[in-house]
């Protein structure tokens, strides 16, 4: 739980006011030790450094605890001001010394690992543009994005982000606005083209009219989406908390009911002593900071190390398709030819042709041509009109590689009647001015798609598995088919996203994977947030957990790893808390004394200690993905 003044302070000093606490415990434990027993004659100043320590960092938290009972707040750490304030009184100064330093320095390595909502959108300013060049009469002049009016002429160079929504009037390129709109694939640009804000240009330059104001474009959209879903997101309770809510209240009964039925004050403080709650202020970080350990050495970085508690918990799992269960590349899986072409022949002309063009579908022509060892031939005249697709001579034929949109234009409307029907990603190749082939791409699903999502259900729990995603609704269609997932959400924009999400995390706890900015605020609202891959700062950002290889075996090594820290964690804690429970009765009647109680809690603390630290281990199994059955 946050000390009063973390929120003000943690975003803008490189360590929460827990972290100044904790330094300050450590160094004047270290002080009173070196003090009252390896220098001589210095043992009776050896206690100041601890009145230090008490009176500043127990000070805060008997302060925090007042605002707790006010609250009716009974978590972990309300026990621990308890147990400060009892240890005073004892003059227990050493004991009191380390229930600060446990609990400052277990919430400090928490803070150390969340990742802030300032730095997301910080890492979503800094990546949009802040200055755009508008053409004007005699030449071309740099303005500000918030100068960009509806109708300007704004001219992209090379490898330059866009700074509006806008329409291509002039340039023939290529964009990257997968991080957009969920789309897999780089998007050919020509004249009467539409460009998203926040896309990226290749390397040819565009020159476009803007059709929104910069604050109305898509990228500002997004960026407002994610500051809205920070403010909405809904706080997770740790597993200290919610296990502290009915130990602190039991600790405290148990010690009145010493003190009143026995009429001695000191058997209400030698229970608190032995029930401070070391076990979940200790053992419980323990065990997350060994777990993000392991997990580092795999792969798979923690931004939040609520979700290694939270993800044993999640019912829901849903998916963006591009990237995540996909591997967000185009394959050529379907040719159809027609004339009594030869299907080897015109995929020789097609991709002889391939080679010249930077559309993104051209890749997947080659490959397949490679697959199938065609050789390429020469290619003469080539030509790759604006919108109006590739063309050339190859072996004397006339070429051309295209749309169907464009067939009728070129006197072929007969021809379009041929073609399947209800298409995604294709192109048509025409020899001779005539249709000779209709071919079909898709992105293909993951090798390991399928078996991931077949056995979330029998091995982690999972009860629905859903995609969200920005493509069309054939092409996520197929794919949950491909991959066993019944529940589709297909063209969502990031808005819509985000209001379907937040309302599965209302039926039941839910963990979203994805890899673009287009996830970045449903990350922030799902239970569990995972990112897919390395490729987005911003989706890594908003996430909990960053799985940095590209294998939905290692999101499962994730999903292992989080439950065996918190069967370990749990092991220990009720462990833990069982034993002080027992050593509670015992000083309840007299039998243990406050110092002989305080040596006991010591001894529960290292056996709970050196159990919490098995998560360090890797164990000999990862993952289950291939033994469902």
């Amino acid at each position: 739980m946050p000390l009063p003044a973390q929120k003000k302070r943690a975003r803008g000093s490189i360590l929460s006011l827990e972290g100044y606490i904790a330094i300050l415990a450590i160094v004047s434990i270290f002080a009173h030790l070196v003090l009252r027993y390896l220098i001589p004659g210095y043992q009776a100043i050896s206690l100041y450094p601890l009145y230090l320590t008490l009176a500043v960092g127990g000070s805060i938290l008997v302060f925090d605890l007042l605002r707790k009972l006010i609250a009716l707040d009974f978590g972990s750490d309300l026990l621990a001001g308890m147990s400060i304030v009892t240890a005073v009184l004892l003059e227990q100064y050493l004991a009191g010394a380390l229930v600060v330093l446990m609990l400052s320095g277990g919430q400090t390595l928490e803070n150390y690992a969340v990742s802030t909502a300032s730095k997301m959108l910080q890492a979503l300013a800094k990546r949009a543009p802040t200055t755009a060049h508008r053409k004007k009469e005699g030449g071309i002049e740099d303005i500000t994005v918030e100068q960009i009016a509806i109708g300007d002429t704004i001219l992209i160079f090379p490898h330059e982000i866009c700074p509006v929504d806008g329409e291509v009037i002039d340039g023939h390129g290529v964009m990257d606005e997968s991080y957009l709109t969920g789309e897999p694939f780089l998007i050919s640009k020509a004249p009467g083209s539409a460009v998203l804000s926040g896309s990226i240009n290749t390397d040819a330059s565009l020159t476009i009219t803007a059709t929104k104001l910069a604050q109305d474009s898509r990228y500002a959209k997004i960026m407002q989406v994610m500051s809205e879903s920070e403010q909405k997101r809904p706080r997770m309770r740790r597993l200290a908390d919610q296990l502290g809510a009915w130990y602190t209240p039991i600790a405290i009964v148990i010690a009145i009911l010493a003190w009143v039925i026995s009429g001695h004050s000191i058997r209400f403080l030698a229970v608190l002593v032995i029930a401070t709650p070391c076990p979940l202020l200790i053992a419980i970080p323990v065990a997350i900071i060994g777990s993000i350990s392991l997990c580092a050495r795999r792969g798979i970085l923690i931004k939040n190390p609520i979700v290694m508690e939270q993800i044993d918990q999640c019912r829901t799992m849903i998916f963006d398709k591009t990237g995540t269960l996909t591997y967000g590349k185009p394959t050529l899986i379907d040719q159809t030819t027609y004339h009594n072409n030869d299907p080897q022949e015109v995929l020789k002309l097609a991709a002889s042709m391939e080679r010249y063009s930077k559309h993104p579908l051209a890749v997947a022509v080659l490959e397949k041509a490679a697959s199938e060892n065609i050789p390429l031939i020469d290619v003469k005249h080539i030509n790759e009109s604006k919108g109006e697709g590739l063309q050339g001579t190859v072996d004397g034929h006339e070429v051309i590689i295209t749309s169907r949109k464009l067939l009728s234009k070129i006197g072929l409307e007969k021809e379009v009647t041929l073609l399947p029907q209800g298409m995604g990603l294709e192109c048509v190749v025409l020899v001779d001015h005539q249709l000779a082939a209709h071919y079909r791409f898709r992105d293909s699903p993951r090798a390991d798609s399928h078996s991931f999502i077949e056995h979330l259900l029998p091995k982690h729990g999972i009860k629905k598995s859903m995609i969200i995603s920005g493509d069309r609704e054939e092409e996520v269609r197929y794919l949950a088919d491909a991959v066993g997932i019944t529940e589709v959400y297909a063209s969502k924009s990031p808005e819509e996203k985000v209001d379907i999400v937040v309302q599965e995390t209302k039926r039941a706890k839910t963990a979203y994977l994805g890899d673009g900015i287009n996830d970045a605020p449903a990350l922030m609202m799902a239970t569990v947030g995972i990112a897919f891959g390395r490729d987005s700062d911003i989706t890594a950002e908003a996430a909990g957990a960053v799985v940095m290889e590209s294998t939905l075996e290692k999101v499962d090594e994730f999903f292992h790893i989080s439950k065996r820290m918190r069967t370990i964690a749990l092991q220990s804690a009720f462990g833990g808390m069982i034993l002080s429970v027992f050593g509670m009765g015992i000083a309840a009647f007299g039998l243990l004394p406050p110092v002989a109680g305080a040596i006991t809690q010591e001894v529960i603390d290292v056996v709970v200690i050196l159990n919490s630290l098995r998560t360090i281990w890797q164990p000999s199994v990862m993952t289950d993905m291939h033994s469902n059955k």
